[in-house]
């Protein structure tokens, strides 16, 4: 456990950790180019969900060169979808990131074998518990042989041969992750495949991540409005040959939050203007806030100002969005952040959670199925605070060390997920009065 309590300042400089959404699809879509080209992947963070991602490739027969230290480059040799080896399982721990993408993209490349393999792919407790039955169901309509092992439509999964490429439909409104990652499967088919997207898509700014990354890797994907896409099929991936990662965006939240609670300026180098990632737009609903917020190309600078209370469709952003129900405790008024059920599968059900540990210190929340309100007290409460084994659950309540009463959280190493070092680094960065 940590104890933070009577922090004033959070001024200088940090530089992000690279973001884990992005490092897990091109460790993938380095391994996918073409047999025996390389990518050289730099500022990689060294987290939990890469680890689970690079020990996958690895085990599939991906080359794989990784230098030391927590953020790092790491040098990748495609095999062209055609996996060296076929391991009886990959255990992919509670990496999101890397479980959604393998499943589709081994179904996609399983079916140009003719020794029809299998492999498990399963996971921690958590992941066994976190739905996959929307993209398990799309591909199994494509044809793809997927047998769910203890529970359907979860993990384990047992991926067989067999996916055909035409015509494909998938609710995107449980994940975008589901979308991703039959984007990145179907250049791999045969033939020509048109993707429709169903329902009211959510985190639609990942999606686009993922189709500009997939350029950079020369798949081409042609959008025939805004839910519908034409991909052409029997492509190649191709390496650009040195990939930078930007910053963790949701990560950058964290410290732009705490700027603005705090005296500052802080800025955070990693993320901007120019970032492919849609978490960067927590800092315009900062500004919204009152905080004092500038953004650069590649830096975000953020000082502190009276802040007002939120309310907000945070659809778009559901990573960055758990920030400002902390930072709802040092803002004037009652925060809603509105639209934002997929928060309930994620690493655990953070709309429940968060309701659960706000009120231990003195919170008035309102939890309903996809939003939350809260409303500061007049006088905060110390608490122990539960983390759930959830990385944005310990770095979000770290805003509470800037309140006299401070704050307590347990298993704050669960942070490793995607930010090994964030507790160490805040507790150097910010200073007691």
């Amino acid at each position: 456990m940590i104890t933070l309590q009577g922090l004033r300042s959070c001024r200088g400089e940090v530089t992000l950790p690279g973001s884990k959404s992005i490092a897990n699809r091109a460790l993938l879509m380095a391994a996918l180019c073409q047999p025996g080209q390389q990518t050289q992947l730099t500022n990689v963070l060294r987290s939990d969900d890469t680890e689970r991602m690079l020990e996958a490739l690895v085990a599939l027969g991906v080359q794989v060169e990784v230098a030391d230290g927590h953020t790092t480059t790491i040098t990748v040799t495609g095999c062209g979808g055609q996996w060296p080896t076929i391991p009886q399982a990959l255990d992919l721990g509670n990496a999101g990131t890397a479980m959604r993408p393998l499943i589709a993209v081994l179904a996609a490349t399983f079916a140009q074998r003719t020794d029809h393999p299998q492999c498990v792919l399963t996971g921690d407790a958590r992941m066994q518990e976190r739905p996959a039955g929307a993209l398990i169901d799309t591909l199994r309509q494509a044809g793809a042989e997927l047998t769910c092992l203890q529970h359907e439509g979860f993990p384990p999964v047992d991926i067989g041969s067999g996916m055909a490429h035409g015509m494909i439909s998938i609710d995107g409104s449980a994940s975008s992750q589901y979308v991703s990652a039959l984007l990145m499967a179907l250049p791999l088919l045969p033939g020509d495949s048109v993707l429709q997207l169903t329902g009211q898509v959510v985190s639609w700014p990942y999606i686009e991540l993922t189709l500009s990354m997939l350029q950079r890797f020369g798949i081409e994907i042609h959008r025939i409005c805004r839910q519908e896409f034409m991909i052409p099929g029997n492509q190649s991936y191709r390496s650009p040959g040195e990939y930078w990662l930007e910053g963790d965006a949701s990560a950058a939240s964290y410290w732009m939050a705490a700027a603005a609670i705090a005296d500052g300026p802080l800025t955070i180098h990693g993320v901007g203007s120019e970032s492919i990632q849609g978490d960067v737009q927590f800092a315009d609903y900062l500004a919204q806030m009152g905080a004092q917020v500038r953004v650069d190309k590649h830096a975000i600078t953020v000082s502190k100002g009276p802040l007002k209370a939120l309310d907000a469709d945070l659809n778009a952003i559901p990573d960055a969005a758990m920030t400002f129900a902390t930072l709802a405790l040092f803002a004037k008024g009652t925060t809603h952040i509105r639209n934002i059920a997929n928060w309930r599968i994620k690493e655990t059900d953070r709309l429940t959670a968060m309701a659960a540990e706000l009120r231990k210190v003195g919170a008035h929340v309102v939890e309903t199925e996809d939003a939350i309100s809260v409303t500061p007290p007049e006088q905060l409460t110390h608490a122990q605070i539960a983390t759930y084994n959830d990385h944005r659950m310990a770095m979000s309540f770290a805003l509470l060390g800037f309140s006299d009463v401070g704050v307590t959280i347990l298993n704050p190493e669960c942070s490793s997920k995607t930010y090994p070092n964030f507790f160490s680094e805040f507790c150097n960065i910010t200073q007691n009065s």
